[in-house]
């Protein structure tokens, strides 16, 4: 595919401005509404239309909810039990996603763990394959990743995730840097798509990756990035640059338009709503989950973000990039219970309620989206088993 022109790029933004504009003069239509002398009345109370009814946090934390990116590893047989009461207390299933292609190892003590809780635990804990890539570029790499997804879908993996090694790490013998729409990943993403899998994507990183630390718009990247410079592309300018990931995963939904994708992290562009509006609006088969991004919501226009949710309520998924075992999460159980039981607390009030309100991940405040109960219940629950297909709760 090529790269759109600048008219092109121009009349796209004016098509997803418009659009949301549209979404908000909805919302306001019949507030001008007054009597007749031109003094401004006091509204009679009524009840909201059921569509557009909201959730206390309270209601929110019962219903029951999933968690769309979690990630399992390591975990102690002792620790198993307080972290379920914990979910449990939240009525909040986990999808665990298995990743790293670049580590065998690694990877298949993931899918050992979540193959174990599955069976364990049942619904509580649904699961993610990936493959290998250590063997990238011998003869037999692709029938291999073929056979390792066919193996964990049987054990119940419900989808099939690549990791931002594929753009960012993963190599051919001459140095050049292997992206996701490279041919030699055609036959896999078929295959997902012909099993009626999701890709799980997280490919490239978010657009504060290639800016220096002082710049970055939230706490929570830079956090990240000083913590692991590996992955800080300012400082590593042999990195392809965002915009190629973002070509490079926007070609392979042109390629393979019968696969559905859930993008990782607002699909890696979590800087604009606009962005993501015109994708959703070219490709229907292209949802995100909010894992370790919803600060990036909250540093965007507040009533354009609610309007963005509102409209494509259908492709959003709850999800937060938690995670437990200590080998993952670098804590003991304690430490890990805590992390998620503020996390949830915070998220729930976000998006439940109009509040004013304060994280560590974004400098200064701002205010709860309050979105109706249909559209809560989309993202925490509908959505994971509309786009996941075979997960149940």
């Amino acid at each position: 595919m090529n790269r759109e022109s600048e008219k092109d790029q121009i009349s796209r933004r004016k098509f997803v401005g418009k659009s949301l504009m549209g979404i908000a003069a909805i919302g306001a239509a019949g507030c001008s509404a007054g009597g007749g002398d031109g003094k401004k009345q006091a509204a009679a109370p009524e009840s909201k239309p059921a569509a557009e009814a909201g959730m206390t946090v309270d209601e929110l934390k019962k219903m029951v909810k999933i968690d769309s990116h979690i990630h399992l590893r390591g975990m102690k047989p002792e620790e198993e039990a307080p972290l379920l009461a914990t979910l449990e207390e939240h009525n909040m299933r986990w999808f665990d996603i298995c990743t790293r292609g670049m580590g065998r190892k690694f990877l298949y003590e993931q899918i050992d763990q979540a193959d174990s809780m599955h069976r364990k635990y049942g619904n509580w804990f649904n699961w993610a394959t990936s493959f290998s890539l250590e063997n990238w570029g011998a003869a037999d790499w692709q029938q291999s990743a073929i056979d390792t997804i066919d193996e964990t879908i049987a054990m119940g993996a419900q989808g099939v995730k690549v990791w931002k090694e594929i753009g960012m790490v993963l190599k051919d013998p001459d140095g050049t840097y292997v992206m996701i729409d490279d041919e030699r990943f055609d036959p896999i993403l078929d295959h997902i798509s012909s099993l009626g899998k999701t890709l799980v994507a997280h490919i490239g990183e978010p657009r504060n990756c290639w800016l220096p630390l002082e710049e970055m718009t939230v706490n929570n990247d830079r956090k990240y990035f000083e913590e692991f410079p590996k992955y800080h592309s300012y400082l590593h300018p042999e990195i392809p640059h965002y915009i190629k990931h973002i070509e490079a995963k926007d070609r392979v939904m042109d390629k393979h338009p019968d696969l559905r994708v859930v993008g990782c992290h607002l699909g890696t562009l979590e800087y604009s709503v606009d962005e993501l509006a015109w994708r959703f609006e070219k490709y229907p088969n292209f949802a995100v989950d909010l894992a370790a991004r919803v600060c990036h919501f909250q540093v965007q226009d507040r009533d354009k973000v609610r309007d963005f949710c509102i409209k494509y309520q259908d492709r959003i998924l709850y999800g937060t990039d938690l995670g437990a075992g200590f080998t993952y999460m670098k804590t003991d159980i304690d430490g890990t219970i805590e992390k998620i039981n503020t996390t949830y607390d915070k998220d729930y009030r976000y998006f439940a309620t109009d509040e004013e309100m304060e994280v560590w991940e974004v400098n200064g405040a701002f205010r709860g989206l309050g979105l109706p109960r249909t559209v809560l219940e989309k993202m925490f629950y509908g959505n994971m088993l509309k786009w996941y297909p075979g997960v149940t709760a």
